[in-house]
């Protein structure tokens, strides 16, 4: 059985940012939890979830959108997307709005996986 695309996000970006601590997170209880709860070396907590896409637009369900309307800081959305769009996006979970109207014509926080681990050590 190959890996999703999300499962193959989460492989690249935990090793492209070593010095996060990530756990992955499978819960079909509470639906909407982010797929990430990552801890960086400040002791910061955030959650991340991971999305893929092949056009502009990635899905999102209305319990996740849910999630990110509650939780809106330190809550983050990761896409695998295009090269042309840049391969690696990454949005605020407060942004999550936006993110479902615009799509990835929404101005991302950080573009390729080393620099959207970067955001997420600096927090």
């Amino acid at each position: 059985m190959s890996a999703g695309p999300e499962s193959k996000l989460y492989q690249r970006f935990k090793k492209a940012a070593p010095s996060l601590s990530m756990i992955r997170l499978e819960n079909r209880a509470l639906l909407g939890t982010p797929d990430l709860l990552i801890q960086n070396k400040k002791g910061t907590f955030m959650t991340c979830e991971l999305k893929a896409t092949k056009g502009y637009f990635c899905t999102l369900s209305p319990h996740q959108v849910s999630f990110h309307m509650k939780h809106k800081q330190k809550t983050f959305v990761l896409v695998a997307c295009s090269p042309k769009l840049g391969s690696y996006r990454l949005y605020p979970g407060s942004g999550i709005l936006e993110l479902v109207d615009l799509g990835l014509r929404l101005e991302p926080l950080a573009e390729g996986l080393s620099a959207c681990a970067l955001v997420l050590e600096r927090l």
